[in-house]
């Protein structure tokens, strides 16, 4: 079994997603390899040796500078037929899903999506995805190869093998249409601290912090610990923090090893995006929320009053 892992890049480096997919088949135990496609990006590729690649198929080009789709589909359609590969597993997010839908469609391929686990049955390989609201699992598979999947967001974290890998770079030949588009401008969200998807430790705010001056309390306290902000749909929907740092089964998926909820009632479409974390802290003054129910540390009371002293005592400690 042979099996590529699309491992995006910005700047110069490996996105947390692709790394952690890449660690979790080699676990399965079969012959890895990672893609690298873009302008300029040969250096970073190497890097995916350490977190489980044998080899890493490079596609470096002035056509791949832009984070467009179409072109990397191109790209990328070149590796698997040079290297054979039955499997292409992607970690989502927006240009992932689009370069797996076009691969999927050149390929004439099945695509299985947000999956949450991955395993071999025998010569088989076994998606695991969430039903019905992710109030059940259910098994997936393919009917041909090569079988391609889109693992949900934050699900496996990278697990560094100190190994290294085969650099082979891969020639692509550009379709005339997927080369029409081109990136007018590039926008980047000025941002301090690590994103909801790197870091270690996440304050949520939810609806019970009464307003969007409420979340002062939450990027004190992440300030405090040295970690992000994250929001419920709730009130990325009523306007008070940006979609960007929305934890849910439409947001993203997020497992830090510190998760604190504030204000944050539980629903099950809340928890479904943070259910991987380490060790979940909610504040809530409802003892009867649906958060105490998973959550490893419950304080019943008001978050206007222990957020600010809890942030005081880490200050304090600092």
């Amino acid at each position: 079994m042979t099996t590529l892992v699309f491992l995006e890049s910005h700047d110069g480096e490996l996105t947390k997603g692709g790394l952690g997919v890449l660690g979790k088949a080699a676990s399965l135990g079969d012959d890895v390899a990672g893609v690298v496609l873009g302008s300029g990006v040969r250096d970073a590729a190497a890097a995916a040796g350490a977190f489980g690649a044998a080899t890493v198929y490079v596609v470096d080009d002035e056509a791949l500078a832009a984070p467009l789709p179409q072109p990397r589909v191109d790209a990328l359609e070149a590796v698997v037929r040079e290297s054979g590969a039955d499997t292409v597993l992607f970690a989502a997010s927006v240009l992932a899903a689009d370069v797996a839908a076009g691969l999927a469609a050149r390929l004439e391929a099945g695509l299985n999506w947000d999956l949450a686990d991955l395993r071999r049955d025998g010569d088989e390989l076994v998606g695991v995805r969430p039903a019905l609201g992710d109030t059940v699992l259910v098994e997936v598979g393919w009917t041909s190869a090569p079988r391609l999947a889109l693992v949900r967001a934050g699900t496996f974290d990278p697990v560094e093998s100190g190994g290294s890998a085969d650099v082979k770079d891969v020639s692509a030949t550009f379709q005339e249409f997927s080369t029409q588009a081109r990136l007018v401008e590039h926008l980047t969200e000025k941002a301090s601290g690590p994103s909801i998807e790197d870091a270690d430790v996440i304050v949520a705010g939810g609806r019970g912090l009464g307003s969007p001056e409420g979340f002062s309390y939450c990027e004190e306290l992440a300030e405090a610990l040295g970690g992000a902000v994250a929001a419920t749909r709730a009130v990325v929907d009523a306007g008070w923090y940006p979609y960007a740092a929305q934890v849910g089964q439409t947001g993203k998926t997020v497992s830090p090893k510190l998760y604190i909820a504030l204000g944050i009632s539980g629903a099950i479409q809340h928890k479904v995006g943070m259910q991987g974390s380490g060790t979940i802290v909610a504040v809530n003054k409802d003892p009867n929320a649906p958060i105490f129910d998973f959550a490893d540390l419950g304080v019943v009371g008001d978050l206007t009053q222990i957020a600010p002293k809890l942030t005081e005592l880490l200050r304090a400690r600092r």
